[in-house]
Protein backbone atom coordinates (compact mmCIF):
# COMPACT_ATOMS: atom_id res chain seq x y z
CA UNK A 1 0.00 0.00 0.00
CA UNK A 2 1.29 3.60 -0.94
CA UNK A 3 1.71 6.23 1.54
CA UNK A 4 -1.06 8.26 2.41
CA UNK A 5 -1.01 11.46 0.31
CA UNK A 6 -1.61 13.87 3.67
CA UNK A 7 0.97 12.17 5.12
CA UNK A 8 3.49 13.08 2.24
CA UNK A 9 2.10 16.39 2.63
CA UNK A 10 2.74 16.56 6.36
CA UNK A 11 6.78 15.41 5.68
CA UNK A 12 7.10 18.50 3.05
CA UNK A 13 6.42 16.61 0.01
CA UNK A 14 5.65 19.24 -2.88
CA UNK A 15 4.51 16.57 -5.24
CA UNK A 16 1.73 15.39 -2.80
CA UNK A 17 0.00 18.57 -3.34
CA UNK A 18 -1.16 18.24 -6.48
CA UNK A 19 -1.95 14.69 -5.77
CA UNK A 20 -3.71 15.41 -3.38
CA UNK A 21 -5.51 18.34 -5.67
CA UNK A 22 -6.18 15.49 -8.22
CA UNK A 23 -7.54 13.29 -6.31
CA UNK A 24 -9.40 14.78 -3.59
CA UNK A 25 -10.56 17.95 -5.78
CA UNK A 26 -13.80 16.46 -7.02
CA UNK A 27 -14.88 15.80 -3.90
CA UNK A 28 -14.33 19.20 -2.20
CA UNK A 29 -15.33 20.41 -4.77
CA UNK A 30 -18.82 18.65 -4.66
CA UNK A 31 -18.94 19.38 -0.99
CA UNK A 32 -18.34 23.48 -1.52
CA UNK A 33 -21.31 23.46 -4.58
CA UNK A 34 -23.55 22.17 -2.23
CA UNK A 35 -23.52 24.02 0.56
CA UNK A 36 -22.22 27.65 -1.47
CA UNK A 37 -24.99 28.42 -3.99
CA UNK A 38 -23.24 30.97 -5.43
CA UNK A 39 -20.07 29.18 -7.77
CA UNK A 40 -17.40 31.90 -7.06
CA UNK A 41 -18.29 31.81 -3.12
CA UNK A 42 -17.68 28.07 -4.23
CA UNK A 43 -14.95 28.47 -5.22
CA UNK A 44 -13.35 30.95 -2.97
CA UNK A 45 -14.15 28.34 -0.04
CA UNK A 46 -12.37 25.50 -2.31
CA UNK A 47 -8.84 27.23 -1.98
CA UNK A 48 -9.65 28.04 1.97
CA UNK A 49 -10.24 24.46 2.09
CA UNK A 50 -7.52 23.24 1.25
CA UNK A 51 -5.13 25.72 2.31
CA UNK A 52 -6.89 24.35 5.74
CA UNK A 53 -5.62 20.52 4.45
CA UNK A 54 -2.23 21.33 4.42
CA UNK A 55 -2.01 22.86 7.27
CA UNK A 56 -4.51 19.69 9.42
CA UNK A 57 -2.07 16.96 7.25
CA UNK A 58 -0.03 16.25 10.26
CA UNK A 59 -3.02 15.64 12.53
CA UNK A 60 -4.38 13.08 10.30
CA UNK A 61 -3.86 9.49 11.65
CA UNK A 62 -4.87 6.52 8.46
CA UNK A 63 -5.53 4.52 11.55
CA UNK A 64 -8.30 6.38 12.74
CA UNK A 65 -9.99 7.17 8.96
CA UNK A 66 -10.09 6.77 5.34
CA UNK A 67 -7.83 10.06 3.64
CA UNK A 68 -11.25 10.78 2.02
CA UNK A 69 -13.15 10.92 5.02
CA UNK A 70 -10.40 13.23 6.60
CA UNK A 71 -10.24 15.52 3.88
CA UNK A 72 -14.38 15.62 3.46
CA UNK A 73 -14.72 16.26 7.35
CA UNK A 74 -11.90 19.33 7.11
CA UNK A 75 -14.39 20.83 3.92
CA UNK A 76 -17.38 20.29 5.63
CA UNK A 77 -16.11 22.40 8.99
CA UNK A 78 -14.56 25.09 6.60
CA UNK A 79 -17.72 25.25 4.75
CA UNK A 80 -20.32 25.31 7.46
CA UNK A 81 -17.83 27.85 9.42
CA UNK A 82 -17.56 30.26 6.29
CA UNK A 83 -21.83 30.27 6.29
CA UNK A 84 -22.02 30.92 9.76
CA UNK A 85 -19.66 34.15 8.92
CA UNK A 86 -21.69 35.10 6.08
CA UNK A 87 -24.81 34.80 7.87
CA UNK A 88 -23.95 37.13 10.75
CA UNK A 89 -22.14 39.55 8.54
CA UNK A 90 -24.53 42.76 8.97
CA UNK A 91 -26.22 43.94 5.44
CA UNK A 92 -24.63 47.74 4.49
CA UNK A 93 -26.86 47.98 1.91
CA UNK A 94 -28.42 51.56 2.16
CA UNK A 95 -31.51 52.46 3.49
CA UNK A 96 -33.65 55.30 1.28
CA UNK A 97 -33.90 58.84 2.58
CA UNK A 98 -37.47 58.68 2.62
CA UNK A 99 -40.38 56.95 1.69
CA UNK A 100 -43.28 57.61 -0.65
CA UNK A 101 -46.71 58.04 0.85
CA UNK A 102 -49.49 56.78 -0.47
CA UNK A 103 -52.08 59.66 -1.42
CA UNK A 104 -55.08 60.47 0.87
CA UNK A 105 -58.17 61.56 -0.35
CA UNK A 106 -61.31 62.87 1.70
CA UNK A 107 -61.97 64.52 4.53
CA UNK A 108 -60.05 62.69 7.07
CA UNK A 109 -56.75 63.09 5.07
CA UNK A 110 -55.54 66.29 7.35
CA UNK A 111 -56.18 64.59 10.44
CA UNK A 112 -54.05 61.62 9.52
CA UNK A 113 -51.41 63.62 8.35
CA UNK A 114 -51.34 65.33 11.50
CA UNK A 115 -51.42 62.16 13.44
CA UNK A 116 -48.83 60.51 11.57
CA UNK A 117 -46.74 63.90 11.92
CA UNK A 118 -47.05 63.68 15.73
CA UNK A 119 -45.85 59.83 15.17
CA UNK A 120 -43.07 60.90 13.11
CA UNK A 121 -41.77 63.28 15.69
CA UNK A 122 -42.46 60.67 18.90
CA UNK A 123 -40.36 58.13 16.74
CA UNK A 124 -37.31 60.70 16.51
CA UNK A 125 -37.53 61.64 20.17
CA UNK A 126 -36.46 57.87 20.74
CA UNK A 127 -32.79 56.90 21.39
CA UNK A 128 -31.05 55.86 18.54
CA UNK A 129 -30.92 52.43 18.60
CA UNK A 130 -34.59 52.19 19.22
CA UNK A 131 -34.96 54.62 16.71
CA UNK A 132 -33.78 52.37 14.20
CA UNK A 133 -34.68 49.36 15.39
CA UNK A 134 -38.68 50.48 14.73
CA UNK A 135 -37.67 52.59 11.27
CA UNK A 136 -37.04 49.09 10.08
CA UNK A 137 -39.30 46.86 11.27
CA UNK A 138 -42.35 49.90 10.82
CA UNK A 139 -41.24 51.50 7.48
CA UNK A 140 -39.29 48.53 6.27
CA UNK A 141 -40.89 45.63 6.96
CA UNK A 142 -38.10 43.65 8.32
CA UNK A 143 -38.23 41.04 11.06
CA UNK A 144 -36.21 40.67 14.16
CA UNK A 145 -33.65 38.37 12.53
CA UNK A 146 -33.20 40.60 9.46
CA UNK A 147 -32.97 43.63 11.42
CA UNK A 148 -30.20 41.83 13.27
CA UNK A 149 -28.73 40.72 10.07
CA UNK A 150 -28.96 44.51 8.86
CA UNK A 151 -27.48 46.29 11.53
CA UNK A 152 -25.09 43.67 13.28
CA UNK A 153 -26.97 43.46 16.37
CA UNK A 154 -27.93 40.54 18.54
CA UNK A 155 -31.68 39.60 18.40
CA UNK A 156 -32.34 40.25 21.50
CA UNK A 157 -30.77 43.28 21.73
CA UNK A 158 -32.88 44.08 18.51
CA UNK A 159 -36.66 42.93 20.42
CA UNK A 160 -35.07 44.83 23.69
CA UNK A 161 -34.79 48.04 21.37
CA UNK A 162 -38.39 47.40 20.05
CA UNK A 163 -40.26 46.37 23.07
CA UNK A 164 -38.29 49.74 24.79
CA UNK A 165 -39.13 51.91 21.80
CA UNK A 166 -42.96 51.04 21.24
CA UNK A 167 -43.44 51.31 25.13
CA UNK A 168 -41.71 54.93 25.12
CA UNK A 169 -44.06 55.49 21.72
CA UNK A 170 -46.87 54.78 23.53
CA UNK A 171 -46.90 56.31 26.26
CA UNK A 172 -45.69 59.61 24.43
CA UNK A 173 -48.96 59.48 21.68
CA UNK A 174 -50.94 58.80 25.11
CA UNK A 175 -49.80 62.12 26.51
CA UNK A 176 -52.33 64.98 25.57
CA UNK A 177 -52.10 67.11 22.51
CA UNK A 178 -49.46 70.14 23.13
CA UNK A 179 -51.25 73.63 22.60
CA UNK A 180 -49.43 75.57 19.63
CA UNK A 181 -47.62 78.61 21.18
CA UNK A 182 -49.67 82.24 20.85
CA UNK A 183 -48.27 84.36 18.40
CA UNK A 184 -47.51 87.86 19.44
Amino acid sequence: MSESILVRIARGDRAAVRDCLDRHGGLVWSIARRLCPDPADAEDAVQEVFIDLWSAAPRYDPDVAAESTFVAMIARRRLIDRRRRASRRPDHSPLPETLAAPPHEGPDAVERRDEADRAARALGGLDEGQRLVLTLSIYHGLTYDEIARRTGLPPGTVKTHARRGLIRLRSRLAAPHPEPPERA
